[in-house]
């Protein structure tokens, strides 16, 4: 959420996510020096003086908060997904325009760029965490397919395209229409691998920018993930040979 539209928010919702965020910060901080295993749940409620009541209205576990930032990207690009148009370009495309314009949202708050690079670098000696983002991916990654598959009609593209029924939506996307999504468009396997393979250059440009000296700023990691999917053509005809000597 942009700064903008935070000031607009009524005082409560303010207040809402000012406590949510105080308990990211927090917990970053607090594993940081301390280990993930070294900082109970009660001691991060005790620093930013909240009941761990209060704290699972926000967050379901350690890991959960521990992985806010990544999570909030994932999620503003979600609500990007829901206006995006497809204007007869390749999906992919679609895809990258929103995950580009959800990281500048979450972004427009100055303190995302560290916050990632904390939850990352915890990350890399957490392997609760890793498990914990697994999930949150593939949970995510159905949550896109679910609205493009609501919003898109893959059949009508073939159609444009001169592919007719023969490709592998064919027979259902169209039919699906008022009725709701057909059974052979969701077998549709092209948009889950589109999804993956997003997500596969997202983590690689985020693997490229971690490591770098200092403190890593937003641009630098919209780069690499820009350089990461201008890769994704290419890898797809990758050819090698057998290495000699």
């Amino acid at each position: 959420m942009t700064a903008p539209m935070t000031n607009e928010l009524p005082l409560r919702e303010r207040k809402k996510l000012r406590t949510r965020q105080a308990l990211i910060d927090s917990a970053l901080e607090l594993f940081g020096e301390r280990g993930f295993g070294g900082v109970t749940l009660d001691e991060l409620c005790d620093s930013v003086e909240v009941s761990k009541r209060t704290f699972f209205r926000y967050f379901s576990s350690k890991e959960d908060v521990a992985m806010a930032p990544t999570q909030d990207l994932w999620l503003a690009f979600l609500n990007e997904l829901e206006t995006r148009e497809p204007g007869g370009r390749p999906v992919l495309e679609m895809l990258r325009e929103a995950l580009f314009a959800a990281l500048e949202r979450v972004a427009a708050d100055g303190g995302w760029t560290r916050r990632v690079l904390l939850s990352r670098q915890l990350a890399e000696r957490t392997p609760s965490m890793d498990a914990h983002g697994l999930h949150f991916c593939h949970r995510t990654s159905r949550a896109a397919l679910d609205i493009l598959h609501r919003r898109l009609d893959f059949a009508a593209a073939d159609l444009d395209a001169g592919a007719g029924a023969a490709g592998p939506a064919g027979a259902g996307g169209a039919a699906g229409g008022a009725a709701g999504v057909g059974a052979a468009a969701l077998d549709d396997v092209r948009p889950r691998l589109l999804m993956d393979m997003l997500v596969a250059a997202f983590h690689c440009g985020l693997d490229a920018w971690v490591p770098e000296p200092g403190m890593p700023v937003r641009g630098e990691l919209a780069a690499h993930v820009r350089d990461a999917c201008a890769a994704l053509p290419g890898s797809l005809t990758l050819t090698a040979t057998l290495r000699t000597g």
